[in-house]
């Protein structure tokens, strides 16, 4: 049976919630046993998400196969429980490289490269390359960006190819878009969403279904009005209001009728069992939201100003206070404006990743406050980093210590850059990437909290624990308790006299879903409860 597409376009404004929609249908998918997956669509030009400022566009977030990726991609991952690969997010510049090789080649046997029809073939090659490849029932497909934008026309344009070539039975539109209530009048208002469907229709789509944002539940009259203005049946105008966690969306569109309907438009009527998949997700979803008594977190980072620059990090402790049966406060704390006194009544305190000097003391502060105190301490990449760099200062005598990223003229570089690193041009796609294999030392806390001698985690760092220091760390009572590479590079560090104070090198967050927390948020969470 033949891949269906749902292409989910956005109007009105960005951050209405795309990429929680279109997880929250490919769940619905695979809880009707479907074989789903998704592609995010990022219509920018620059060639991945790596070197994008985390402030302005959220977290970069990096797949097995080491992608540095939109954030969307993680939030596919944790619905799904499935790891997503690189291939599933595609930029403008990823396309038009293709395009412009292809003609350097001669491939085009002399025509003049247009957008249509050359651009928008590469991008249904890869659209369709997917789902072949993988053998997709449904493959689901964000488009980044709202509809007018100049960047995302040659997408817009394939995907409705893809439609006219598919036929309704092969493909779904669904558009994301606004119905704002204002105080004053006291009413969900149309118009936003009425003219962004018209601007799609102008390009020559038309929406099966609409995702309305909305504070309240969508009121009757208000899909009567958009059902008559937006020519989508008024069953198909889908409320997606406000809810305590994300993780409620599949459940509040599954009320909706959304799968009926889907499962309709693609023939595949009599192919719904999915109480099994419902029990468990329900109980995952329960959990969360549930919450308990909080455990109070202090996360010092260098990107504090947006909370998505840290996406990964929230929703992976908030994944384990929700297998505790805790839910987990998270204060936001500025590395660079940072005081003690900002620390203090915090259960815990996490340092996550982060690249230069900007707030680097503010973290290495917070550091050795939670040493001192014996506050539970996570470290995470540039955290691990910064966290022997303060403990080399502190406790090694070594006092003009540091990172070469920080400073590069250091008489003591305990952090420094990898070796392969020094020959590499460029910032795109040159750090470190990916999952790579990690020993953990028998007897320690990494091995205990792991409960396996090896495990495999992502990366995503160009500077490393300098291994000339390991020494003095072990006899001044920092361990570093995990490897890889056969033991060239130095991937945890504990203090076994501390109640929990562990650094990672690698990005732990990644790897954490819903109803399945990363064991070393977990553990960190468990001691921060008490």
């Amino acid at each position: 049976m033949r891949t269906r597409y749902v292409f989910v376009t956005g109007g009105v404004m960005s951050g209405l919630g795309k990429g929680v929609v279109s997880s929250s249908i490919a769940k619905l998918m695979q809880l009707a046993n479907q074989k789903v997956s998704c592609v995010k669509i990022d219509p920018y030009l620059n060639y991945d998400a790596g070197t994008m400022n985390p402030i302005a566009h959220g977290e970069v977030f990096v797949t097995e196969d080491g992608g540095e990726c939109d954030m969307d991609v993680g939030n596919y991952e944790r619905f799904l429980n499935q790891n997503v690969p690189r291939s599933h997010n595609i930029t403008t510049a990823q396309v038009y490289s293709a395009v412009i090789e292809a003609e350097r080649d001669g491939k085009y046997l002399g025509a003049c490269v247009q957008i249509i029809p050359h651009v928008t073939d590469e991008i249904k090659r890869r659209i369709r390359g997917i789902a072949e490849k993988e053998g997709l029932d449904t493959l689901v497909v964000e488009c980044g960006g709202t509809v007018g934008d100049i960047e995302s026309l040659p997408f817009l344009e394939a995907l409705r190819q893809i439609r006219v070539e598919d036929g309704p039975q092969g493909v779904a539109f669904v558009h994301v878009t606004l119905a704002p209530s204002l105080e004053v009048v006291g009413e969900q208002k149309t118009k936003p969403t009425q003219h962004s469907v018209q601007e799609l229709r102008r390009i020559g789509i038309q929406p099966d279904y609409l995702a309305v944002r909305c504070k309240e539940p969508l009121q009757e009259k208000t899909k009567e009005k958009l059902a008559l203005f937006t020519n989508v049946p008024k069953q198909d105008v889908l409320s997606c209001h406000d809810a305590q966690s994300v993780l409620e969306v599949p459940r509040m569109l599954h009320g909706q009728g959304i799968v009926d309907s889907i499962f309709t438009r693609f023939g595949r009527v009599g192919m719904l069992d999915a109480s099994a998949g419902w029990d468990s997700w329900n109980s995952i979803v329960s959990s969360v939201v549930k919450g308990g008594d909080p455990v109070k977190i202090a996360m010092v980072g260098k990107y504090v100003s947006l909370a998505d620059s840290y996406v990964s990090v929230n929703q992976a402790l908030k994944h384990a206070g929700a297998r505790l049966g805790r839910s987990v406060e998270i204060s936001l704390l500025d590395s660079e404006t940072l005081t003690s006194n900002l620390l203090e009544g915090h259960d815990g305190i996490l340092a996550p990743g982060g690249f230069g000097t900007r707030g680097s003391e503010g973290i290495m502060s917070a550091a050795g406050f939670a040493r001192r105190n014996a506050v539970p301490f996570l470290g995470i990449c540039f955290g691990f980093q910064l966290a022997a760099v303060e403990f080399a200062r502190s406790e090694l005598g070594l006092k003009g210590a540091d990172s070469t990223e920080i400073c590069s003229d250091t008489p003591d570089p305990v952090v420094d850059l990898l070796p392969e690193q020094r020959s590499a041009s460029g910032m795109g796609g040159s750090l470190r990437l990916g999952a790579d294999e990690i020993a953990l030392r028998e007897g320690s806390a990494a091995r205990s909290m792991y409960g396996s001698p090896v495990i495999h985690r992502r990366h995503r760092h160009r500077y490393e624990f300098n291994k000339s220091y390991l020494d003095r760390f072990e006899k001044g009572g920092m361990l570093f308790t995990g490897e890889s590479d056969g033991g060239r590079r130095m991937e945890v560090l504990e203090v076994p006299s501390h109640r929990f104070f562990i650094g990672v090198q690698f990005h732990p967050e990644f790897s954490s879903r819903p109803g399945f927390p990363e064991e070393a948020f977990e553990a960190f969470v468990g001691a921060a409860a008490g």
